[in-house]
């Protein structure tokens, strides 16, 4: 699979004059989370990694070729996409939008073959919304339309999915289901990179953190080397403590 990189890549933030340069690279098998408080730019930097919004300086690529050098649909068989929120373009139903995933993969004018609606199927029943095929996607409830575009990118078999809050709308079960099969993703060879607010999420499921600060700083690296309360705390603005379970840190905000 071809690498995500950054090349002095600043992202353009509405508001804001600069920003640091981003070098950092999501291989195979890494899970990247990126945190910082609201209005930091993490959706604005998921944006540019798939290519949907120019950066303010700088490049995103490929392997070692220029995002811009890719034809679209190139970039769409190795780029997914999970958006925050999830929008009906027009009227379709669950499984008519997880078939949208095999889309890159089909040429022009070309039908959903009987192995693409396969994939599909076991998409949504991985994600628990098989029995919900028939329904149109506007019925459905905010989780139930999170889940679905996870299938839709599962469909999709991306070599990076990029995911904007992945379990925004999730109830507790789902949010583990879902990172679970992130994790397993990772596993199998592919890279997640993932927006996420929920620091003890991050710190359970992530190897790798980009921290992005409302002034435009950054870092990045190794979880361990980046979930550190007193950088956190300056991230934030918040007091945490730390506690450990199940071999993993938990911060726990607490009053001033």
């Amino acid at each position: 699979m071809n690498s995500l990189k950054t090349r002095q890549l600043v992202i353009d933030v509405p508001g804001r004059s600069g920003g640091q340069p981003m070098n950092f690279s999501v291989e195979s098998g890494q899970v990247w989370g990126v945190l910082g408080p609201n209005g930091a730019g993490k959706t604005t930097l998921l944006h540019t990694l798939a290519g949907l919004r120019p950066p303010r300086s700088g490049a995103v690529c490929l392997g070692e070729q220029s995002l811009t050098d890719w034809k679209r649909r190139q970039v769409a068989q190795q780029l997914g996409l999970v958006f925050q929120d999830q929008q009906d373009g027009f009227p379709a139903t669950v499984l008519e939008t997880a078939l949208i995933g095999r889309h890159p993969w089909l040429a022009p004018w070309q039908m959903e073959s009987g192995d693409d609606e396969r994939l599909a199927l076991e998409a949504l029943k991985a994600m628990d919304v098989a029995h919900l095929q028939a329904r149109l996607v506007s019925t459905l409830s905010g989780g139930e339309r999170q889940r679905v575009a996870i299938a839709t990118v599962l469909t999709q078999a991306p070599d990076t999915w990029l995911l904007d809050e992945p379990t925004n709308h999730l109830d507790l079960h789902h949010q583990v289901s879902v990172l679970e099969l992130l994790a397993k993703q990772a596993r199998q060879g592919r890279s997640i990179f993932m927006c996420l607010h929920d620091l003890n999420l991050a710190a359970r499921w992530c190897d790798h953190i980009l921290l992005l600060f409302p002034d435009g700083d950054a870092c990045w690296g190794p979880a361990g080397d980046m979930l550190v309360p007193s950088v956190l705390e300056r991230l934030y603005g918040q007091k945490l403590v730390t506690v450990e379970a199940d071999g993993a840190p938990v911060f726990v905000p607490v009053s001033r």
